[in-house]
């Protein structure tokens, strides 16, 4: 059993006692730190808070768990069911709510679930709100409410107001998809995404959807994480001619990978790097993501003249930077796309919208366009941690040990090399150290993070 509190949020494993895992006890203590903290700090008069939910397994036990605990805390729920990450990040807003909570583990397993916590703005906690909330939870420094002040439920669904913002959206044209006459698959892993993806491509006038895995039943019809090792399916279906492009998302609708039209992988790194050459040939601006991703987007942005900028890892930290240097694209190399024109947050309906209008108006087959791009390559391995490593002093090692290369230290340590780059950094939602390495081929790549693990493992 496993519980992980992080700027990623609260995520654990279901079932065993309470304190190893997301167990019922303490999906109450976290979800009333949060309303605690809310209560403090929030500026708004509102009393609401959004709660949404993928279609894994545990997930309407955990729902009603959070909904109970928020109203016994005093605080109005409007529950929108079953919605992808960026539908509850966007419904915040919409209902003006003081705050909201997305019942979801993105990419784990199905034993998996996790409390994400937003603020008024439907963006993710800062590291420090985020420690907030956890010293609230430890100290049980929390009170319910009396019987006179108890919160009460409200179920809405926002899906289609969703699907209609990114229509609305500038460079979103939908007439332009539609006279193409696309041909599109979707592989959404049996949760929401079965139902949100093909309802966008609709809208948007695709003229056929072929759907694999698009029930959410939350039988996960492999493993979650779209990479390529856990897509064999969709590839398989792709190679055999029956679509010009498929699209893969994560339980949650965050993350979206997509696979051409001759089965192999457009790369999870690319999805941000197209969808920004269009937005930067469209809208020029800054461009942001993080130091784990590809160097890609950094040569687009320069292609058009643009500013790039590399955050620390996490959501978060992108959002904070994008505002800061006012970027008009941004995200993460793991097929997180951040729109700011639509929200402050990973939607992938947002990039299946604005990929599929940049394939309109290139005339090109996806493999096309793929080669238009700076061509790199990225090699992820990882170290497993015991209990007891002393992770800081790991990284502290490793930064000595390369201490002649140039080094960035905001998050863990990136080594850049003048043909590629490796980073280290312990990760927020496993008990891991992930190594990042990136090259011009990936036989270079593995070859570079291989090098860099042993001297790790060297140096423990």
């Amino acid at each position: 059993m496993s519980l992980i509190k992080s700027i990623s949020g609260i995520r654990g494993t279901i079932g065993g006692r309470a304190g190893d895992g997301l167990s019922p006890l303490d999906i109450v203590k976290f979800t009333s730190a949060y309303a605690t903290f809310i209560r403090r700090t929030t500026t708004l008069s509102s009393n609401k808070i959004v709660v949404g939910r993928d279609a894994r397994l545990s997930g309407e036990m955990v729902l009603n768990v959070v909904v109970g605990t928020l109203e016994g805390m005093g605080f109005d729920v409007v529950n929108i069911g079953l919605a992808t990450t960026p539908t509850t990040e966007m419904a915040v807003v919409w209902e003006n709510a003081c705050g909201g909570i997305i019942i979801t583990a993105s990419h784990n397993p199905k034993q998996w679930n996790a409390l994400k916590l937003l603020n008024d703005k439907g963006e993710f906690l800062t590291d420090v709100e985020g420690k907030e909330v956890l010293r609230i939870a430890e100290a049980e420094d929390f009170d319910y409410a009396d019987v006179d002040s108890l919160g009460h439920e409200t179920k809405t669904d926002y899906l289609d107001r969703h699907i209609q913002a990114v229509l609305d959206l500038k460079l979103v044209d939908v007439e332009a998809i539609k006279n193409a006459g696309f041909t599109v698959a979707v592989d959404a892993v049996n949760s929401i995404g079965g139902v949100a993806i093909p309802k966008l491509l609709e809208a948007l006038g695709v003229k056929q959807v072929e759907k694999l895995f698009c029930e959410p039943t939350g039988h996960f019809g492999h493993t979650p994480e779209p990479i390529p090792a856990n897509l064999t399916e969709v590839s398989a279906f792709m190679k055999a001619g029956k679509a010009d492009v498929a699209f893969v998302v994560d339980p949650d609708v965050d993350r979206l990978a997509i696979i051409m039209e001759d089965g192999e992988f457009f790369v999870e790194e690319y999805t941000l790097v197209s969808i920004a050459d269009y937005i930067l040939s469209q809208t020029p601006g800054a461009a942001v993501s993080n130091l784990s991703s590809s160097r890609a987007l950094r040569d687009v942005a320069a292609k058009h003249g643009c500013r790039y900028e590399a955050a620390a890892v996490g959501e978060v930290n992108v959002t904070t930077l994008m505002r800061e240097i006012g970027a008009v694209i941004g995200g993460e190399g793991n097929g997180g796309v951040i729109y700011p024109e639509l929200h402050y947050g990973r939607d992938a309906l947002a990039g299946v919208a604005l990929f599929l209008t940049l394939l309109a108006k290139s005339g090109m087959k996806v493999s096309e366009l793929k080669k238009t791009y700076p061509q790199y390559a990225i090699a992820k391995t990882k170290l497993e941690l015991t209990p007891g490593m002393d992770v800081d002093g790991i990284l502290k090692a490793v930064e000595k040990h390369y201490a002649s290369e140039k080094l960035t230290t905001i998050d863990g340590v990136k080594i850049d090399f003048e043909h590629g780059w490796a980073h280290l950094r312990k990760s927020n939602t496993e008990p891991i150290i992930r190594i990042y390495s990136e090259a011009h081929t990936m036989e270079e790549a593995e070859q570079l993070g291989a090098d860099v693990k042993a001297i790790v493992e060297s140096l423990i």
